[in-house]
């Protein structure tokens, strides 16, 4: 959706992705059934991934143990110019309507029945 409404091409699925920021071109990799499909992209595009992108990093002890000790900055929206407010506004909620009860059938027979005459989708 996003890609279509900014007009951009899209690469999905991807698990490698290489940036050539010369020729402004993004090559893309994924896995489809028959095998890996590559395709070329221009820049600016829009490219989703697939888990097999990044291989995860895992924290050692020795690093556990440094993070305890640093000290967190606080920062608030307001030190960084930033404005935090919503151009949003919330004119009315209202709940979704009440579902009816649902029936229960004693038989196969029964339900092919009410389907072909109650609700004629059969």
């Amino acid at each position: 959706m996003l890609a279509g409404l900014l007009q951009w091409p899209q690469g999905t699925f991807a698990s490698k992705v290489i940036l050539d920021t010369e020729k402004q071109k993004a090559t893309v990799e994924r896995e489809v059934d028959g095998g890996i499909e590559t395709i070329c992209l221009d820049l600016p595009a829009v490219i989703t991934t697939d888990l097999r992108l990044n291989q995860p990093r895992y924290a050692t002890l020795p690093n556990i143990m440094k993070a305890k000790s640093k000290v967190i900055k606080k920062v608030v929206p307001k030190d960084l110019g930033v404005d935090i407010r919503s151009d949003m506004e919330v004119i009315e909620v209202n709940e979704p309507p009440k579902r009816k009860a649902g029936v229960i059938l004693s038989s196969v027979d029964e339900l092919i029945d009410r389907l072909k005459n109650e609700a004629r989708v059969l």
